[in-house]
């Protein structure tokens, strides 16, 4: 029997009002995990009452009582590490490495939030005018929610969720219906910290269920990350209903190698930009530039090394690269490769149609590389969102540097170079939110905002860091006078 996953709404597991469920399967060996259910409007309008019937009470807790909590989160979390580590590999296809990292992030966000009352100060002026004192007052808002993605099905809920509760607000999670039993074993967790009825919830669900988050009257703000077209929609719907809206959307990040490159460090940091996950994060890098002489030993350097990691099983301590989330995704990603080819790519390692020993029906997708790549063709104006890395050659650093900024995505690039005023220079000129110098995946730590500009990131306040903070709260303007 495969169970049917339930919903976590007021302190208590719940099951759906809809009787239609989706099939959560392991895209190694295809095995049905659990099924979980689409969800409706009168599951999302109970989960967001519980969340709002909650608030008054959570609000007035003392931040450092409420802090508390995710100190005891953070031990529980550690006690269950390998325990969250192997759902994340069972349920998105990572390798093990791969999902202790994924675990280990997360849990680096549960110790921001932890430090989150020495950042939640407001300020105070005294005598702004004879006798007045003002003062700015930072305040919760009231219940916040998140719609995640599959791919980082543990970290990412942890991005929001752990700040947003410390400030005094109430939350909602709606996971991935692809990878909903990372999200399921955190709540389970949760509820084991006797935090109080409803201040943390969870709604099963797909395009309704989201739909019904970014529109309830109850929820104040939304934090997105997935797709750029669902980001996009994310944000204007949630704006028109009046709601504060981050929305983290797609990426085409792209690592320039300069010639004084340390050549076997930069291909080093590059395979696991390119094929870390599988290629499957927003942080991956996806189109390599090479500058001037660089070109050739880059290229010979990067398929003889792509072409020896081991696919395979994530379960399997020596797999080194997983699945794709899904058969589908296989075949998108397949596609758009082919689409490559036949716009004048040419294929120096193809991935296409790779099979593994004992897992011939899993999710796979070899590394790949395609070469002499130029900006009209779609694999290098699109995210593929797989393993699939595409070389481009440039003559010089200001041309490479066109190419970079050509890209409608502006999630992140990096630069491989011994030079300081290549890198100086490509930090300046390239407009991206993450950039790395001899760093192939430019992640932000938790204590410091996850960057995105033009069509990788709609709002106004990153997630993580310091504008966690001020999206999570409200300043209300205090002018005194006393007679």
């Amino acid at each position: 029997m495969v169970r049917t996953l339930k919903h976590y709404i007021g302190g208590e597991w719940v099951e759906s009002t809809s009787d239609k469920v989706t099939p959560v399967v392991n895209p190694a060996t295809c095995d049905v995990l659990a099924h979980v259910p689409e969800g409706t409007l009168e599951d999302v309008d109970k989960t967001v009452k519980a969340a709002e019937a909650a608030y008054p009470e959570w609000r007035s807790t003392p931040i450092l009582s409420r802090a508390q909590y995710m100190y005891r989160y953070k031990a529980l979390l550690e006690e269950r590490f390998e325990d969250l580590a192997r759902v994340v590999v069972e349920e998105n296809g990572k390798t093990r490495d791969e999902a202790r990292g994924e675990v280990r992030r997360g849990i680096e966000s549960v110790d921001f939030a932890i430090s989150v009352p020495s950042f939640a100060r407001g300020y105070k002026t005294e005598d702004i005018s004879s006798g007045i004192d003002e003062t700015a007052e930072r305040q919760p808002m009231g219940v916040f929610a998140a719609i995640t993605p599959f791919n980082f099905p543990m970290m990412v809920p942890l991005w929001f969720l752990p700040t947003a509760i410390v400030l005094g607000n109430t939350y909602v999670l709606k996971p991935s219906p692809q990878t909903p039993l990372s999200s399921e074993l955190m709540m389970e967790i949760l509820h084991d910290l006797d935090m109080p009825e409803g201040v943390v919830n969870m709604v099963h669900g797909g395009k309704e269920v989201s739909t019904a988050v970014m529109t309830h009257p109850g929820i104040v703000g939304v934090s997105f990350v997935g797709s750029t077209p669902v980001a996009r929609i994310v944000y204007e719907t949630c704006a028109k209903h009046g709601k504060r809206v981050q929305a983290q959307g797609g990426a085409k990040n792209y690592i320039v190698v300069m010639p004084g490159a340390d050549m076997a460090a930069s291909v080093k940091n590059i395979m696991g930009s390119a094929y870390g996950c599988a290629g499957q994060r927003c942080l991956a890098g996806s189109v390599v530039v090479a500058v001037g002489d660089a070109y050739e030993p880059l290229r010979d350097e990067l398929v003889k090394q792509a072409s020896s990691l081991r696919v395979g099983y994530g379960l399997s301590e020596t797999t080194q690269m997983g699945t794709v989330i899904s058969a589908s995704a296989r075949e998108r990603i397949e596609r758009m490769i082919s689409e490559g080819v036949a716009e004048g790519a040419t294929p120096v390692l193809d991935g296409r149609g790779k099979t593994v020993e004992g897992f011939e029906n899993g999710s796979f997708v070899g590394p790949t590389i395609l070469d002499g790549v130029t900006m009209d063709m779609s694999v290098a104006r699109d995210e593929i969102f797989g393993p699939v890395l595409s070389i481009m050659h440039a003559d010089d650093f200001d041309e490479a540097v066109e190419l970079v900024n050509a890209s409608k995505f502006g999630n992140a690039a990096s630069i491989f170079t011994s030079s300081g005023r290549d890198a100086r220079e490509f930090k300046y000129r390239v407009n991206a939110g993450n950039i790395g110098i001899n760093v192939g995946v430019a992640a932000a730590t938790a204590s410091f905002p996850f960057g995105g500009k033009k069509d990788s990131f709609f709002g106004d306040l990153h997630g993580q860091g310091p504008d966690a903070i001020e999206f999570f709260t409200d300043r209300k303007i205090v002018i005194e006078r006393w007679f």
